[in-house]
């Protein structure tokens, strides 16, 4: 997929959502399954958008939205897509993250990527004996040389600061060592932290829960890898980036 930036004007970054079904969650189970009971009284099985572990997220009898699709070939006709906790909803649909990105590019923001004209995404890199795939891949700036990008959606929070990631990913850290290994190379390489809540005020990794990865992603800034943090504002009718969000290391 390839995309033009429209204009380097910025403009709202946001992405659409229709979450209408409204309800209590009841549990999740074998990582992509949850039950909620709506607010009428009926009890859904429903599609859970997230390989993660969701650590702070489970909470039985928090309020829950959820999209519909009538795809027929769907065997769940609902995704669970939002959670409140505390005061907050969370964005709890990974691929979310991505056209976050790509709505906050298109917007010029974060301010470190403004000016790229193109952007491709879902990017195969060679490294080595491996291909691997990166987000997107931004070409077309006057000043800057091309930069590769990786996303990464952030739910997970102790009190003000967003924690990544909320278990084990040995994926998450392939990707770190291959940003890594690009900026050594003298490639632009940045990771991008989209925190899909609005009650976060600085990112971090969570060392505690993947020790592996914070050592992954501090070897890859020491190579010259980027990382910045958007913070994003979610409601039941769309998911809006508000602002830059700093990085803690």
């Amino acid at each position: 997929m390839t995309s033009r930036a429209a204009d380097a004007s910025p403009r709202a970054a946001r992405v659409v959502l229709e979450a209408d079904v409204e309800g209590f969650l009841l549990r999740r189970y074998k990582r992509f399954f949850a039950d909620v009971e709506t607010v009428d009284g009926r009890k859904l099985t429903v599609h859970c958008p997230n390989p993660g572990s969701m650590k702070g997220l489970l909470v039985p009898g928090a309020p829950v939205r959820c999209s519909t699709s009538d795809n027929p070939r769907r065997k769940l006709r609902h995704t669970l897509e939002m959670i409140r906790i505390g005061r907050s909803w969370v964005g709890l649909h990974t691929g979310r993250a991505n056209a976050l990105a790509e709505a906050a590019l298109a917007s010029g923001r974060p301010e470190a990527l403004a000016g790229y004209a193109h952007r491709r995404a879902e990017v195969r890199v060679e490294h080595g004996a491996e291909t691997s795939r990166l987000d997107f891949h931004l070409s077309g700036h006057e000043e800057r040389p091309d930069a590769w990008l990786e996303i990464k959606s952030v739910t997970l929070a102790e009190g003000r600061t967003g924690r990544f990631p909320d278990s084990v990913t040995a994926r998450g850290r392939k990707h770190a060592e291959l940003l890594g290994s690009l900026a050594a190379g003298g490639e632009r390489a940045v990771l991008l932290f989209v925190v899909q809540r609005g009650d976060v005020r600085v990112v971090e990794p969570a060392d505690d829960l993947d020790p592996a990865y914070g050592q992954a992603l501090r070897a890859a800034v020491d190579q010259g890898v980027e990382v910045l943090a958007l913070g994003a504002r979610v409601t039941p009718r769309a998911l809006l980036i508000t602002h830059e969000l700093p990085v803690s290391l």
